[in-house]
């Protein structure tokens, strides 16, 4: 379709439209370096996920978006086809019958005729109208495309917040489990009387403040499984996410996706860049509309009729014409020069959006990009924050229980682990995202 929108271009040149200039300076590569490449465009099997590939799969054939794209592609091929039509012919016919009653009896007549036009399209309107029906079809399809890129795109981050709260529930269980160990042994020391009242109190009110962040963790998951219905075609309320075959809640790892290619790519690659070009060569056409009534205009009309009579004499009486009609436009306030100077506007808005299409699709990689660098440089500094906070936990509790300690340093210590696997955890949720982000800023239009 690319070639044939800058076939669109070419050929309302040649009804002297100022076509500009379509090609955007992009840069040879992105600043930031591109993850591995080796799987073929489906991009999302780069995390190894049969669950998140059957979602998606699901997801492409039954999300309302795409059906509702897909329909606007059909009301658009019609539309094409409409004024292709009008470069034909056009024919129509009348008839009529009567019953004539007299001294000589009752009698049945008859008559009728054909009538037609042809348009010889002598200013060229015809032709910009089926250029301007041809972009918007192939506008039409790439944005069936886009919205079958977004629906992906979105189908994976919901699959991946469903999956980070699953592991946000198992680590709630683990901390509420460590700070229960710490609540009693403050209890028992409390009792024994080496620890003070207060000791239990604060020991008791930091198990509370992590068993809080289960209702807000369960909201969390249930908006992402609800998103997912609805990405799927979905009833909400019936919708549920099946568990994985070893029944954690592991964030899908992300191993080698495809090749995004360089950032000129995008101009060859995503829906919304191409349904842009699109508009551009429909917004030349209209154009070259706006200039065709600027020239005169040839219809040809004829006709053939029957004259009425009785069913034995129906071809006794007939009458042929042919004819020819020419619109000059001679005076009209200069309100036609106004329409063609209010598209060529349009179409230089239309080249602004073109290139703004572009400049946000390459933002949006290279914010990926920068995003998965941060990502996996941070992974490596919580993974040692958590070894030290662990170390520092034990530590802590022994000193702790030799009375060489207070509460609040093994609190301290214990906090500390706590936030440290959840940003581990949430880091790890977060790359999953960058690296669909990635793809879907660079997804092919074509990819099923």
């Amino acid at each position: 379709m690319l070639a044939a929108c800058a076939l669109l271009i070419a050929g309302c040149a040649s009804t002297d439209v100022e076509v500009p200039d379509i090609s955007v300076a992009a840069p040879t590569e992105y600043s930031a370096d591109l993850p591995a490449a080796g799987l073929d465009e489906l991009w999302w099997r780069a995390f190894s996920d049969p669950i998140l590939d059957d979602m998606i799969a699901r997801g492409l054939a039954a999300n309302l978006d795409i059906a509702a794209a897909g329909d606007r592609l059909r009301a658009a091929e019609a539309l094409l086809r409409a004024e292709r039509a009008d470069r034909l012919p056009t024919i129509g016919g009348s008839a009529n019958l009567g019953v004539e009653t007299g001294d000589e009896g009752t009698r049945f007549t008859a008559g009728g005729g054909l009538f037609g036009s042809f348009d010889p399209d002598l200013s060229g309107r015809l032709g910009a109208e089926i250029r301007l029906a041809t972009a918007r079809y192939a506008e039409a399809g790439y944005l069936q495309a886009d919205r079958r890129r977004l629906v992906a795109a979105a189908i994976a981050a919901q699959y991946v917040e469903y999956r980070r709260t699953g592991a946000q529930l198992a680590l709630l269980e683990e901390s509420t489990e460590l700070q229960r160990q710490t609540l009693r042994i403050v209890t028992l020391r409390f009792e024994a009387g080496l620890s003070a009242n207060l000791d239990v109190r604060r020991a008791a009110a930091d198990l509370a403040q992590t068993q809080a962040r289960l209702g807000l963790i369960e909201v969390s998951r249930a908006e992402a499984k609800h998103a997912l219905a609805v990405l799927l075609g979905e009833a909400p309320g019936t919708f549920d996410v099946p568990a994985s075959a070893d029944g954690n809640n592991a964030i899908p790892d992300y191993t080698a996706g495809p090749s995004i290619g360089g950032p000129v790519n995008l101009l060859r690659r995503r829906g919304d860049v191409l349904a842009a070009e699109a508009r551009l060569a429909g917004a030349t056409a209209q154009v070259g509309i706006e200039q065709a009534d600027l020239r005169p205009s040839l219809v040809v009309p004829g006709s053939i009729l029957i004259g009425d009579g009785s069913l034995d004499e129906l071809f006794s009486s007939f009458l042929a014409t042919l004819g020819a009609a020419l619109d000059l436009p001679l005076f009209d306030g200069r309100r036609r020069r106004a329409e063609v100077e209010a598209a060529q506007a349009e179409l230089d808005a239309s080249f602004a959006d073109y290139r703004q299409a572009f400049l946000l699709a390459l933002g949006e990689a290279e914010n990926a990009l920068v995003a998965i660098g941060a990502y996996r440089q941070r992974a490596d500094a919580l993974a040692e924050a958590i070894e030290q906070s662990e170390t520092a936990l034990g530590q802590s509790n022994a000193l702790y229980r030799e009375g060489l300690a207070s509460l609040f340093d093994v609190l301290d210590a214990q906090r500390q682990l706590i936030a440290s696997r959840q940003s581990l955890l949430d880091n790890q949720a977060d790359l999953a995202t960058a690296y669909i982000a990635l793809h879907s800023a660079a997804a092919s239009a074509n990819s099923e």
